[in-house]
């Protein structure tokens, strides 16, 4: 499958000040929902002594890019005025594969529904903003194992490519690289042409 679709470019976050209340807007790009939730819980922990952590989030929760997960809390705040608001930002965006968490400091005015609505929109808008949009294809990890003897020859295959990889030089040589899915097939083939066979591939 090679559909690409947009996503953030980096991580980011925006702030800004409402009646006294602070929000601050964190961004950033996930490859799933473990990497989105893992996101969540790492704000949550930082910013433990705010107001509110509202979160939102969109993930392709497959291989093929067919299933997409979306979810939104409004952590406490009230219903329909925060984690939608901040998850329609990334649906008008068209985003994926990227989780956004607001952080309230509550100031001592509310706000009001319309009012909160407009401010955990505008806390995600400036975040995304900030991280920068770009389009990506589906990526998956081909992990390639050879003896020494073939390492040299893969390494300078995939250097050639300049996909990103991590090597591991043990009793034999194990290479994890990043391809994207439309190209992955064709990396094997030629993986397995240049090592004639010799490489074990997954």
């Amino acid at each position: 499958m090679s559909r690409t679709y947009r996503t953030l470019e980096g991580p980011a976050t925006a702030e800004f000040v409402v009646q006294g209340s602070e929000f601050l807007g964190h961004a950033r790009p996930v490859d799933g929902v473990d990497a989105a939730e893992s996101f969540v819980d790492a704000i949550r922990s930082e910013y433990a002594d705010a107001t509110h952590n509202v979160p939102a989030y969109r993930v392709r929760a497959d291989t093929d890019g067919d299933l997409l997960r979306e979810y939104s809390s409004d952590d406490g705040e009230p219903t329909g005025s925060a984690g939608k608001p901040a998850l329609n930002v990334l649906t008008q965006r068209d985003l994926e594969n990227c989780a956004v968490v607001v952080t309230r400091y509550y100031g001592g005015t509310n706000l009001g529904v319309g009012g909160l609505v407009r401010a955990y929109s505008t806390a995600v808008k400036d975040a995304v903003d900030e991280a920068g949009v770009v389009e990506r294809r589906p990526h998956e990890t081909v992990s390639i194992t050879v003896e020494y003897d073939d390492s040299g020859t893969v390494r300078s295959i995939l250097e050639s490519e300049g996909w990103a990889f991590d090597a591991d030089y043990q009793a034999d040589v194990s290479f994890d690289v990043r391809v994207p899915i439309a190209e992955s097939e064709a990396l094997r083939d030629r993986i397995r042409s240049a090592t004639s066979g010799r490489a074990q591939l997954e």
